[in-house]
């Protein structure tokens, strides 16, 4: 528990909303509250080849990172498959690891047997620093144990240098994201402050396309699906794990999945769950990734689906024994990858006509 699961109307641990969810969306918007995520968890890596370490083994260009700057990076597996999410801040003497949870003890694990000879040190500070998440520049003071406050400020807010949008919108709505993690010291950490619940920044999240790892991905997802380049992927940076399917997919391929964000019919008051199938006719073509009701669009998802479903098509979800339904918004696109844009050569022996 945190101290924010004593305040009042707190429903949930930590708190997914204080009795007023679409109130307090609508305050964490302005950038007037503070959304406890006291349960996430917090590693730090020290040591001389910290940043130069972390580059060869992610997916994000880091190892020029400066005191103070933020980063995104994605470990991957062999194949290009997601691994981790791994949101990065250093502050010169370390890098800290922002994390879910549940990716802690197997991303701690999987660093201490990658280190080998290099002058690293991996630990778990979870402990001794809570995080909250905010889209704006509330009254807190960030924990600073080595004189650089620990403000990790999102990059999906723009396309990263080395990175690539497969969204074809002129106004991303990551634009307007202006979303930051706050470290602070768990010692002092104060519920003085204007609070809203994890509901409200889900809805927010999931407005502006932002994938997490939690909810979008599963054991099969690849970056270019969640349009996860644009943040967390520098194209030219060299070799890492899993490089080898991002360079592939994004330059002769194409994701076999896409993103879309779904506004849904709200009726019938239901917003369909985690994994809900979606539906083209009778044939289910993706799940539900995430839902929400958000304060001016009403109810709306992310979902994952096949990259062959019709993008003006009607789409159902199934939930609840309804069928919800469901306008679709390309996030990406059908045709995304094959950036490289290589002729096709004539088969040997093919007549010309």
């Amino acid at each position: 528990m945190s101290d924010f699961d004593t305040l009042p109307g707190a429903v949930g641990s930590p708190p997914q909303h204080y009795g007023n969810p679409l109130g307090e969306q609508k305050a964490l918007a302005a950038g007037e509250a503070v959304v406890d995520l006291s349960d996430r968890a917090v590693l730090t890596i020290t040591g001389v080849d910290r940043l130069t370490w972390l580059d060869s083994l992610t997916s994000q260009s880091v190892a020029q990172l400066q005191p103070g700057e933020s980063a995104e990076t994605l470990l991957l597996d062999p194949t290009g498959r997601l691994e981790y999410d791994i949101r990065l801040l250093d502050d010169g003497v370390a890098t800290w690891l922002l994390l879910e949870a549940a990716e802690a003890v197997g991303l701690h694990a999987w660093l201490e047997r990658m280190r080998f000879m290099l002058r690293v040190e991996v630990a778990d500070r979870t402990a001794d620093f809570a995080t909250l998440g905010t889209l704006g520049s509330p009254a807190l003071t960030p924990a600073s144990p080595n004189g650089v406050p620990l403000v990790w400020r999102d990059p999906w807010v723009s396309v990263q240098r080395g990175g690539h949008q497969y969204s074809l919108v002129v106004e991303h709505p990551g634009a307007g994201w202006t979303y930051s993690e706050i470290l602070v010291d768990r010692s002092v950490l104060t519920t003085d402050l204007p609070a809203a619940g994890t509901l409200a920044l889900e809805a927010l999240r999931i407005a502006a396309w932002r994938p997490r790892l939690a909810t979008e991905a599963d054991e099969r997802t690849i970056p270019h699906e969640l349009d996860w380049l644009r943040s967390a992927v520098h194209l030219t940076k060299g070799c890492y794990r899993g490089q080898e399917t991002i360079a592939k997919v994004h330059n002769l391929g194409h994701p076999p999945r896409r993103l879309v964000l779904l506004h849904l019919d709200g009726s019938d008051g239901v917003l369909p769950p985690h994994g809900s199938p979606v539906l083209s006719g009778a044939v289910e073509v993706g799940r539900v990734t995430s839902s929400a009701l958000h304060y001016e669009l009403g109810p709306i998802a992310l979902a994952v689906v096949k990259r062959s479903t019709d993008p003006v098509g009607d789409l159902t979800v199934a939930a609840d024994g309804i069928e919800i339904a469901a306008a679709q918004e390309i996030i990406v696109p059908p045709s995304a990858g094959a950036e490289a844009d290589i002729p096709r050569l004539p088969r040997l022996g093919a007549v010309r006509r």
